[in-house]
């Protein structure tokens, strides 16, 4: 299973061609395509978003919320906090999930950098 960041949705949405897009397009093909919760509520709230476009994003399967995240969510913040980073919480949030389930995370945020590094989230691009 893979996941795809916000960033990686907005570039596939734009027709872009890049590793991260590619990835998305194998994710689709291979079925295993799979949407981290907060992914889906930053992509709903593009104001002009096409009505296909949303059929799009709730045709992908949602990472659950497993029980205990919220706390892990903070101890990991807190952690990268302690560590000098300033992680965003929706970026937090994103990389719990993955944690979480073990899935990979397509993005082309560094931010997340610090999450693979000292969470054990596994960055694929």
């Amino acid at each position: 299973m893979v996941c795809a960041d916000t960033n990686c949705w907005m570039a596939y949405l734009a027709g872009e061609t890049a590793r991260d897009v590619e990835l998305m397009d194998q994710g689709f093909r291979d079925s295993n395509l799979i949407m981290a919760p907060v992914v889906l509520s930053e992509l709903l709230s593009i104001p002009n978003l096409m009505p296909e476009d949303e059929l799009q994003f709730v045709a992908v399967p949602l990472l659950d919320i497993l029980p205990d995240y919220w706390h892990r969510a903070g101890r990991l913040r807190a952690e990268l906090l302690r560590r000098k980073y300033r992680p965003k919480l929706a970026d937090t949030l994103i990389a719990q999930s993955c944690i979480d389930h073990y899935v990979g995370l397509i993005s082309r945020d560094r931010d997340f950098r610090p999450f693979a590094r000292y969470g054990g989230l596994r960055l694929l691009v």
